[in-house]
């Protein structure tokens, strides 16, 4: 990790500040990162009558049950964006899935949409697909309103202009259509709009929702999808891979200005590139070594990055022999003869081939092994395919999970994914600069913490989540906390406050049975909002002291507005990853027009 955190950042850089992410067996990045340190397969294997397909495909005998189940695919919570339910049953999963993840990976960032005067770029893959599925809108006469909103919240590609309208943000809105590729795409893209000064942050992402829900697959001989559900990659045995689902979202902006801002850095993209086979394809829609060889050159020369220093390659890895050796082959060719070695790892053996989203899967898993330090085990790999002669490449595959000892003293990451119709892609992550030093948190300082929801259930759901999440991570300041808490969060209806000194108070007061120094909505205190000092964002506190706070809290419980900026003046806290809101979703599914 970098020593030197007052470095001058290279303007190439974008850091990823916040992600989101949704996958079988896990609704966020954390439990995602469990699987994965864990080995697990979260692909199920489904019984006949959970199988929402024609009977006789069923019944077919090459039929695979095998399955990345997304079991949110048709809930959304529509009254967090002001979406009516007709409005909400009419949108696609795809567009819902993605304005709730994209909500989240702005969360995760620390940002509240409301305080945003910046221009956020969107960026998004879906499968046009999927709409045609869900069962196109009527064709009507006239364009009037009801037609166009209804056609807005059905079609792909209003996607990420639909997540900044209900955001409440403006920028750049761009739908990527390059099929299995697409989340790539779309990272590499919103990373050129920020490099250019055309956003100031970006959401990045893709969403896929296979439908119908869930489904298995047809297996086919020397086609991707595999024979028994199971994916293998760099297997002598593997067969392909199964269907699944998912959402993942990343918040972007540039180094130098997270670095700046106090922002959380998961990891910083340092190269992206994208090209494809066109003619030169060997066959249409399977890869073509030197053109892949090509693309990952291009992110690294882009980056500056020498490919001695990358030390885990996430491939597309299929799982299907002759994919794999078509990708290793290309690999090879881009990392050159070099002394260093590199782990290699596939995470389709664990969720399966989420299409769209699938390059996300890779990238969120590259982004936390660099966080962590920690390289995840491939699964299912027991037999290594021979015919990959891994001995004579840079690559060793990542049979088992280690600690993340880079040769070069520097983590790097280079992620593959590869689209139909010869797309290629490829990201560089590199671990994130070591934060600057600072003085040690003030003790017994009085804070105040602040949370609010639509209603007092969500509140309670809120207030569970955070005690939990703090009590498991001991290593968070308060300081920092009560920072992304009262500017990183939008403000709603029912509200909760705490003034307190230690971790331990503020644990202690998000307890159900909490006694003290906690108000809320619902037993909201008198206050007199002519005894406040006010600023253009709101009222501000007499002083920092506990009685200060105290009233603080109080006015802001009653529907206040407070100028939170004000009250962090000094500069001590850094924005942290805390628990999102707690969506509270319903069954959306369109049945008619």
């Amino acid at each position: 990790m970098t020593d030197s955190p007052e470095q001058e950042y290279d303007p190439g850089d974008v850091a990823v500040i916040g992600m989101s992410l949704r996958a079988p067996g896990a609704r966020t990045k954390e439990q995602f990162w469990d699987v994965l340190v864990h080995g697990r397969e979260t692909v199920s294997f489904l019984a006949k009558e959970d199988i929402h397909v024609d009977e006789t495909l069923i019944h077919n005998p090459s039929y695979v049950r095998a399955c990345g189940v997304l079991d949110t695919y048709d809930r959304f919570d529509p009254s967090v964006f002001g979406i009516s339910d007709r409005m909400a049953a009419a949108m696609t999963p795809e567009n819902r899935l993605y304005l709730e993840s994209a909500w989240e990976s702005l969360e995760d960032g620390g940002y509240d949409p409301d305080r945003l005067t910046a221009e956020i770029g969107m960026y998004g893959a879906n499968n046009p697909q999927t709409a045609a599925l869900y069962s196109s809108p009527p064709d009507r006469a006239s364009v009037g309103p009801e037609a166009i909103e209804a056609s807005l919240a059905w079609s792909p590609d209003s996607m990420t202009s639909n997540a900044l309208y209900y955001m409440g943000l403006t920028g750049e809105a761009v739908t990527v259509a390059a099929v299995c590729a697409g989340f790539h795409y779309a990272v590499h893209l919103a990373c050129q709009s920020l490099l250019l000064g055309q956003s100031d942050m970006a959401i990045a992402g893709g969403a896929m929702v296979r439908l119908p829900h869930p489904r298995g697959h047809l297996w086919e001989e020397n086609r991707i999808l595999s024979k028994d559900g199971h994916c293998r990659p760099f297997d002598a045995n593997g067969t392909g891979s199964a269907l699944s689902s998912g959402v993942v979202t990343l918040l972007l902006k540039p180094l130098g200005r997270a670095v700046a801002d106090r922002d959380h850095v998961y990891a910083v993209v340092r190269g992206s590139a994208v090209n494809n086979n066109g003619v030169s394809a060997m066959a249409y829609g399977l890869a073509q070594p030197e053109r892949l060889s090509a693309c990952i050159a291009a992110a690294m020369e882009v980056g500056g990055v020498s490919p001695d220093t990358v030390s885990m390659y996430e491939a597309n890895g299929l799982g299907l022999p002759v994919t794999d050796e078509l990708e290793v082959h290309a690999a090879t060719m881009a990392f050159g003869k070099r002394t260093a070695t590199a782990s290699i790892g596939g995470v389709k053996g664990n969720v399966g081939h989420g299409g769209v989203v699938s390059g996300g899967f890779g990238t969120v898993k590259a982004a936390l092994a660099l966080y962590h330090r920690t390289l995840p085990a491939t699964i299912n790999l027991t037999e290594v395919n021979q015919d990959l002669d891994f001995p004579s490449t840079p690559f060793v595959p990542q049979i088992e999970g280690a600690a993340w000892e880079p040769e070069a003293g520097i983590r790097r990451a280079g992620i593959t994914s590869l689209g139909g119709g010869g797309y290629n892609a490829h990201l560089v992550l590199e671990e994130p600069p070591a934060p600057a030093g600072r003085a040690a948190e003030e003790a017994g300082r009085p804070r105040l913490a602040t949370l609010s929801a639509m209603d007092d259930d969500a509140l309670a759901r809120q207030r569970a989540r955070l005690r939990e999440w703090l009590e498991a991570r001991p290593e968070l300041r308060l300081d920092d906390v009560c920072f992304t808490l009262n500017l990183g969060r939008k403000v709603m209806g029912r509200r909760w406050a705490a003034v307190v000194r230690s971790r331990e108070e503020l644990i202690a007061a998000l307890s159900d049975d909490a006694r003290g120094p906690a108000t809320s909505t619902a037993a909201a205190p008198r206050t007199d909002p002519g005894s406040f000092s006010r600023t253009d964002d709101g009222i501000v506190p007499s002083g920092q002291d506990a009685p200060a706070l105290t009233d603080l809290a109080a006015a802001w419980v009653s529907g206040l507005q407070v100028d939170f900026d004000a009250l962090h003046r000094d500069g001590a806290g850094r924005r942290v990853p805390l628990p999102a809101y707690p969506f509270q979703p319903r069954r959306f599914w369109r049945t008619d027009w």
